[in-house]
């Protein structure tokens, strides 16, 4: 049986013998349905958990660090990855921007839990998401796989949330917890015969938030503009976007503005 991430920290700490240890356990949850032709085809639950080891060895000639994560680790398999970060450290170069670790008086002065109160504490059991996250929105999506129908169109998409609980330890006794959920739809709506399509998608903490039906109306109508066509020769045209691909299009630009690439000549922004 694995050790919990608690554990899991302090077993690093425990087998570090660098100047100083910064361990970092993410453990994550995530559910997901999808949906093809107005019918719900695939749903699922998945657990995953990642270790990061950051050794710090201080010596006369400067500061330098090793970092080494690792995912799906036994318990047997802690001590190695710690000795693996510190091999790094004790052969990398001095690290320039080099400074002390934070101590148990740098904790942070409140802490907030997914609903925005009292944060779970270190100890507190990691929940994660399960499907019946999806309870309401299934129900909803149900409603809206009828109307599609009714009105000859095609509902497909994919909803997914997570929850990665993460734990950080320090060997100067910080201990520090973060509980994150994400959750995002995916909502694509296609006319009967498949000649005209529509999306729209939303992120939300929880899904209590997401309004199916709303969404489904906007790509309803969507559909219908798409029903007039004009051929137009090639040239430039004043285009209007609506947010959520004003949206994808700026999270593009955000990924594509590699420094590198750009030297590299490899990106638009080369120019």
């Amino acid at each position: 049986m694995m050790a919990g991430p608690q554990e899991t920290v302090e077993r690093a700490l425990a087998a570090a013998r660098c100047d100083d240890c910064v361990v970092i356990a993410d453990e994550s949850s995530a559910a997901n349905l999808r949906w093809a032709g107005n019918t719900l085809t695939t749903n699922g639950v998945a657990r995953s958990r990642q270790l990061t080891v950051i050794a710090i060895s201080r010596r006369a000639g400067g500061t330098s660090v090793g970092v080494v994560s690792r995912a799906g680790l036994r318990d047997d398999q802690i001590a190695g990855v710690v000795a693996a970060a510190e091999q790094a450290a004790a052969d990398g170069s001095p690290a320039e921007d080099a400074g002390p670790v934070l101590g148990t008086g740098d904790e942070p002065a409140f802490r907030m839990d997914l609903a925005g109160g009292a944060g779970p504490s270190w100890d507190d059991p990691v929940t994660g998401t399960e499907i019946g996250v999806f309870r309401r929105f299934a129900d909803d999506l149900g409603t809206a796989f009828g109307a599609a129908q009714a009105a000859g169109r095609k509902l497909y998409g994919y909803a997914e949330h997570t929850v990665t609980s993460t734990f950080l330890g320090t060997s100067t006794g910080l201990r520090l917890r973060h509980d994150q959920p994400a959750g995002k739809v995916d909502l694509n709506a296609k006319s009967a015969d498949l000649t005209r399509s529509a999306w729209a998608g939303q992120g939300t903490r929880d899904f209590t938030d997401v309004d199916v039906t709303a969404l489904d109306g906007g790509l309803a109508q969507r559909l219908d503009w798409a029903k007039r066509r004009i051929e137009l020769p090639a040239g430039r045209y004043e285009t209007l976007l609506p947010p959520g691909a004003v949206a994808d299009l700026l999270v593009y630009l955000y990924w594509s503005a590699g420094a590198k690439d750009a030297l590299d000549g490899r990106s638009v922004f080369s120019k």
